[in-house]
């Protein structure tokens, strides 16, 4: 017989064991439930199946899956359950779509099909004004009025201001002694140039600073659980937004009450515009349009420029010809169609060096973009400013190659993994329902990776936009970085501008040289960025050292 202590053994074992089953078993059925939950949202008056996939856990479904995992979230539920799948994120069940027809399907069915549905913490954080959270007839009405701020005419008023902002901020990452994190520093370029140029502020360099720290706090939680609670995610981005708004109220009264001086920056514009539109907007309107004229110049640019300055410095080669490019259209004004068309297929990138090579291997010294350089330390701003010509709309358009350059990149690393709509009535995609309700998030980057009309897609071949060989042509939604229909992105022209003037002025006037020993892992979210940080070099260079042309 067992005696007594052995009796109270076998009790807390069975005790324990019961507890930990009852756990779980109250997890399964939970999940269960969860999953059934959703099961049921399906329309019964369609006789196909809901997509494929997993809902997650009760209430937070898969967004720490998906948060953790990065890319490889996607990636994996994508080759499980195919190019439409089902799952739940940021409280809001989604289904995921890859694809150019099932993407097609999508942005063209903008207000019939679908509506546009930011997650329910950017929709706060923004703003019911914006042009983003504005649907139907409304949205038509202010993209009209904002259309005014990015047509060729306010671009081209933009683009001397821009290089100005863009010199400066090289030549300060060219004077500091050590290596400058990329993303960081481009971050703070294109807030320069959102407060600067497109509203026409000229405040001190401590103001924009902090200025710029309070909007890096909204940015970091646009995208969280949608909880309004001390220290929550969604709590600090309403903070900072209120912060930002408070200011803009100032900037903006001090703007109506000054006579109107002819079209400086983007407000004069919107302002113009929504006058012959006969629009009176309120002063809330134009706090959350300022912001608003931030965040589409911020985060999305100075990813696009950070991968800009990797894949360059991945391919030196292709560096080489947009320099060259550059060159030529200075110093002889010839066409640059005519130096783009001279190129040899030798200076293309021709192997599959696929994405992961941008994901920890050891660099190479290739791995750097270089002149024969003096000291370049000692070499001033203003040495090297005179250089290069007043950039304009016309020049940028000319260089054929460097636009081929800019467009590879965007295929490459598209700044934005996807958009988000909300299903208006039910529709069906690669034979599955699309349930009205629920959210849809089309994917970007997953259609540019598996579109067959690209050639080796996971190579970084700027001649696949040739104009003889323009591999985007077939099927105009095989290529979205900036989405399509009619919610594109209204300011792609301004962002180009942007990307292109600091290429050129770094093709121009410098050299960089990777500061570390591993190429960084790009994170995916909230935008494609490093996840550990671009560390670069930065020096000025003579005028355009002795290099040849890559064809001659």
């Amino acid at each position: 017989m067992m005696n007594f202590l052995e009796l109270e053994t076998v009790s807390l074992l069975v005790t324990v064991v019961t507890s930990v089953l009852s756990v779980l078993l109250l997890i399964a059925v939970s999940r269960q439930l969860w999953t059934l939950r959703w099961t049921i949202t399906r329309d019964r008056e369609s006789n196909l199946p809901l997509p494929k996939g997993s809902m997650g856990w009760p209430l937070v479904g898969e967004t720490f899956h998906w948060l953790f995992q990065g890319p490889n979230f996607h990636v994996s539920r994508r080759e499980k359950y195919g190019n439409v799948f089902k799952t739940h994120l940021l409280g809001k069940p989604v289904i995921r779509v890859t694809g150019a027809e099932n993407v097609r399907k999508i942005l063209l069915g903008e207000h019939h099909l679908v509506c546009t549905q930011w997650p329910q913490s950017t929709r706060i954080i923004l703003g019911p004004n914006t042009l983003a959270n504005s649907i139907g007839d409304v949205h038509k009405k202010k993209r009209k009025i904002l259309a005014k701020a990015f047509s060729r005419q306010a671009l081209e008023t933009y683009v001397p201001r821009l290089q100005d902002v863009v010199k400066r901020e090289v030549g300060q990452w060219c004077s500091e002694s050590g290596p400058t994190n990329v993303y960081a520093a481009t971050k703070v370029l294109t807030f320069r140039i959102a407060v600067q140029v497109l509203l026409g502020l000229n405040i001190e360099e401590t103001q924009i600073n902090y200025l710029a720290s309070i909007f890096e706090q909204l940015m970091n939680n646009l995208f969280s659980l949608p909880i309004d609670v001390s220290f929550s995610g969604l709590r600090k981005g309403i903070k900072a937004r209120e912060i930002l708004h408070s200011f803009m109220e100032k900037m903006i009264e001090e703007k109506l009450q000054r006579p109107s001086e002819g079209f400086n920056d983007a407000f004069d514009y919107i302002l113009s515009s929504a006058k012959e539109n006969n629009h009176d907007l309120t002063v809330q309107e134009l706090k959350e349009t300022a912001v608003e004229l931030i965040f589409a110049a911020h985060s999305t640019t100075a990813s696009a420029s950070t991968s800009l300055i990797l894949l360059l410095l991945l391919h030196p080669s292709v560096a080489q010809r947009a320099r060259v490019e550059i060159k030529d259209l200075e110093l002889s004004g010839t066409r640059c169609d005519q130096l783009y068309n001279a190129g040899t297929r030798r200076n293309s990138v021709n192997q599959c060096d696929l994405r992961e090579n941008t994901g920890g291997e050891r660099i190479t010294e290739s791995t750097t973009l270089t002149h024969e350089t003096r000291n370049s330390k000692n070499v001033t701003e203003e040495e090297s400013k005179y250089h290069l010509p007043h950039l304009t709309l016309e020049r940028l358009s000319a260089m054929r190659y460097l636009d081929c350059v800019v467009k590879e990149v965007l295929r490459y690393f598209p700044p934005v993994s996807g958009g988000y709509r909300t299903v208006l009535k039910t529709f069906e995609l690669d034979g599955c329902q699309i349930p009205k309700g629920w959210s849809v998030l089309y994917s970007i980057r997953d259609t540019h990776e598996t579109a067959p009309v690209y050639q080796c897609p996971g190579t970084f071949d700027p001649d696949r936009f040739a104009a003889k060989r323009d591999e985007s042509k077939t099927g105009r939604f095989n290529y979205i970085p900036f989405g399509g229909g009619i919610r594109n992105c209204i300011g792609k022209e301004l962002a180009k501008i942007i990307i292109k003037t600091l290429a050129v002025e770094l093709l121009a006037t410098t050299e960089w040289r990777i500061a570390t020993q591993t190429i960084p892992k790009m994170q995916t979210v909230p935008v494609v960025h490093p996840a550990s940080g671009l560390y670069v070099n930065f020096n000025y260079t003579d005028s355009w050292g002795k290099e040849h042309c890559v064809h001659t």
